[in-house]
């Protein structure tokens, strides 16, 4: 079953597709223009008035976006379509970049981790508690520990 935001952005294409020339009509392949009208919503009502522009009427983003497609791959020149897919192309990129800036592995936890550590160490806490030093083992050291478990 179809989402009704797609069955009323489906209706809104059809519709929209009764003023386009009919040569650009059957450059549409028979399949989608039947999958369109079988999935549209029957009971919604939209008129389309060819003397405005999409943005000027209440057309979905949903059907301004089928009929971008429609235009990329039926009724646009070849130039025209390698400009529209490369802009695609290129938004795509940048949310994915955005998304790797964002979901970053390496640095996921880094914000929160620092918060963390700001918010637990204030200088009141810092001058009342006295930390324990960590005496670091040298070689030597571990050297005579090793010689002194070893005869014990």
């Amino acid at each position: 079953m179809v989402s009704e935001e797609y069955a009323i952005a489906y209706k809104e294409v059809n519709e929209i597709l009764k003023y386009i020339p009919k040569d650009d009509y059957e450059k549409i392949p028979k399949v989608k223009i039947n999958l369109f009208e079988t999935l549209s919503k029957k009971d919604y009502e939209f008129t389309y008035n060819p003397d405005l522009t999409l943005d000027e009427q209440n057309v979905s983003r949903r059907a301004k976006a089928i009929i971008a497609i429609l235009f990329r791959d039926y009724w646009a020149t070849e130039e025209q379509r390698k400009k529209i897919i490369s802009r695609q192309n290129y938004e795509r990129n940048l949310i994915e970049e955005e998304k790797r800036k964002k979901y970053d592995p390496n640095n996921i936890f880094k914000n929160n981790v620092e918060e963390k550590i700001e918010s637990d160490t204030s200088a009141e806490d810092v001058a009342t508690s006295p930390l324990p030093s960590i005496k670091k083992e040298t070689f030597f050291d571990k050297f005579l520990n090793f010689f002194k478990n070893l005869f014990k």
